[in-house]
């Protein structure tokens, strides 16, 4: 299996590691010491040497960050983990609202006489550091660079991943490492820049055209990058991981070991392009007045699917669709109480595991019977495994990593009889989905113009959820990709080629929890009869087809345009996914996908 049930932390023992911060506070002459969830690199995904927060704290979240001062460690968590961190951590840590409540603030309240807060400069970034430290501006709170504490007392620390790395083909990739260089390159120039300085895993694998498993469930390895002006590109990355390489990468790419790096850093001319939000604080240090915020130079163009990426992550999800529906074909003939969140998980991993395409799973399968469910991003554990019993709703949010695209779809299911409030909730989150699934709007918009779309039909009910209606997603790379999102913080303008999630939810802790998840490619929209012509649009393309539980849809919720969507849809799941299913599950989708 991919997945494991482990259980990899827990809150008893939080205290003791905390103890022996505390111990090396004092050593330092700190008040504090700052512990992010990140790694060198600052992707979203860090390997297990990188699990610092986790370590310590016992949370183990996809973000957040822990302040331990010397009296009070707070635990930064945003909304979708609220529920998870109350039984994660200790009473030794405090569980802070985030950004809600910013760090700045937060330390001004425990900190009322100034003191000096340390961090580790290569784990956050410099845009970070930068800003806390204009928001601590005339407290007397000092942010002091410092030695990495954590893995000072971590005495059983895993050591860096150095798995090999693999070319990715030209067919699934559809553009040769070559042109992006060149293109890339031909940018900087234009701007008048010198060289850009990468540190995204999932930028350097899309630039150069290869992959590799240094992270769990994520195709990338762990390196540096620096894009020269003239159309080189020094890569800093162990020689051991690029075995058998040098054709692939060609002339233009030079390996040096990564030890080289922050000289390589040094010896930069000109002005060099980084991006704030990603580079370490370490490397702004060095450059100075050299560094210029033009963004990561790779983040858009890999945003932006080319063709080849497009029809490679259509074809990946309607195999994923198959082994999907195989599933809820095989979860509808067990009786309630017969099964539990483990056997789901490990049947679903069977189900994908049968396509020679599948190179891992695209994210820890969440599999949420309950109240479960109501954490959003659940993790079964031995621990915390829960039957599916009667009454119950199962969220079952997966995905896969194909050679030719990364799948994520969620769906929430019935378990025998459900109660109508769990109904009309369910049907508020349906139509939510298909408001954004049929939306057009105009270039230029981002995702923060039009996710409240997604989220009306629970506003009109009082009701909300915690989380964005959608992330981006790469071609067999990053489940969660940047810069696009769906999200009330997003700036950046949706354009063609760009796939994105569009997951509406809805949570009520201790009871039940609500999903539903497609993945969307954004698209040229033509225009309509009596539109306006000079007006230029975009919409949708559904890449993923699987039906959405019948049972749980109060139909009279529903306007005519929304059942006659779920109908096309289900029309269009059932013609595309029912040739790759075995008899018994095409029985089952006829009934699934019957109209409403």
């Amino acid at each position: 299996m991919f997945q494991s049930f482990e259980v990899t932390s827990r809150p008893e023992q939080g205290p003791p590691r905390l103890a022996a911060l505390h111990q090396e506070l004092v050593r330092e002459g700190l008040d504090g010491f700052l512990i992010p969830r990140a790694d060198a690199h600052q992707g979203e995904y860090v390997a297990p040497r990188d699990e610092r927060l986790s370590w310590l704290t016992g949370f183990t979240g996809s973000a957040g960050f822990c302040a331990a001062l010397t009296g009070v460690a707070g635990v930064f968590i945003d909304g979708r983990y609220r529920t998870q961190v109350k039984a994660q951590v200790a009473d030794v840590y405090t569980p802070v609202p985030w950004p809600d409540v910013s760090l700045s603030v937060w330390l001004r309240e425990q900190l009322p006489e100034g003191g000096k807060v340390g961090f580790d400069p290569w784990l956050h970034a410099a845009g970070q550091i930068a800003s806390v430290q204009k928001e601590l501006k005339g407290s007397g709170i000092e942010l002091v660079r410092s030695g990495n504490l954590v893995d000072r007392i971590w005495q059983d620390q895993p050591p860096p991943p150095m798995n090999p790395v693999k070319a990715h083909p030209i067919e699934f990739a559809g553009e040769s490492a070559k042109n992006k260089i060149e293109r890339l390159a031909n940018g900087l120039r234009d701007a008048g820049r010198s060289a850009a300085v990468i540190t995204l895993p999932d930028s350097i694998m899309w630039l150069l055209n290869i992959r590799g498993s240094d992270i769990a469930y994520n195709p990338v390895a762990h390196g540096f990058a620096i894009l020269q002006s003239d159309g080189t590109v020094d890569l800093f990355m162990a020689a051991a991981k690029l075995t058998g390489l040098k054709d692939h990468l060609g002339a233009q790419v030079t390996q040096h070991e990564p030890e080289e790096f922050l000289t390589a850093v040094e010896a930069l001319d000109g002005q060099v392009q980084v991006d704030p939000g990603t580079v370490p604080h370490i490397v702004a240090e060095i450059l100075g007045d050299r560094m210029v915020d033009g963004g990561d130079p790779c983040a858009l163009p890999k945003a932006c699917k080319n063709a080849a990426e497009i029809a490679g992550s259509a074809e990946a999800h309607l195999r994923d669709a198959a082994a999907v529906i195989e599933v809820l074909c095989w979860l509808d003939t067990q009786a309630p109480g017969s099964l539990t969140e483990t056997q789901v998980v490990t049947k679903l991993e069977e189900s994908r595991r049968r396509d020679n395409a599948l190179q891992d799973i695209s994210f820890d399968t969440i599999a949420g019977t309950g109240s479960n469910g109501a954490i959003m991003h659940y993790r079964v554990t031995e621990e915390t495994d829960r039957k599916l019993e009667n009454g119950d709703l199962l969220v079952l949010d997966s995905g896969g990593q194909y050679l030719d695209g990364t799948t994520d779809i969620t769906r929430t299911l019935a378990i025998g009889e459900v109660g109508d409030e769990e109904k009309a909730c369910f049907t508020r989150v349906l139509k939510g989905m298909i408001a954004m699934s049929m939306l057009r709007w105009p270039v230029g918009l981002a995702g923060r113009d039009i996710e409240c779309v997604a989220r009306m039909p629970l506003w009109l009910a009082g009701q909300d959820f915690n989380h964005g209606v959608g992330h981006g997603v790469g071609a067999y790379l990053s489940v969660h990709e940047g810069p696009q999102r769906l999200s009330r913080v997003s700036h950046v303008p949706l354009e063609p080629g760009m796939i994105l999630s569009n997951e509406p939810g809805y949570y009520r802790e201790g009871a039940f929890g609500i999903r539903l998840e497609n993945l969307l490619v954004v698209e040229e929209a033509p225009t309509l009869p009596g539109g306006d012509e000079e007006r230029a649009m975009l919409s949708w393309r559904t890449l993923t087809y699987a039906p959405i539980d019948r049972r749980l849809i109060v139909v009279e919720l529903l306007t005519r345009e929304e059942r006659d969507w779920l109908n096309a849809y289900h029309r269009d799941v059932a013609e595309k996914i029912r040739p790759r299913l075995g008899e018994a599950a095409q029985v089952w989708l006829d009934a699934a996908t019957a109209p409403v």
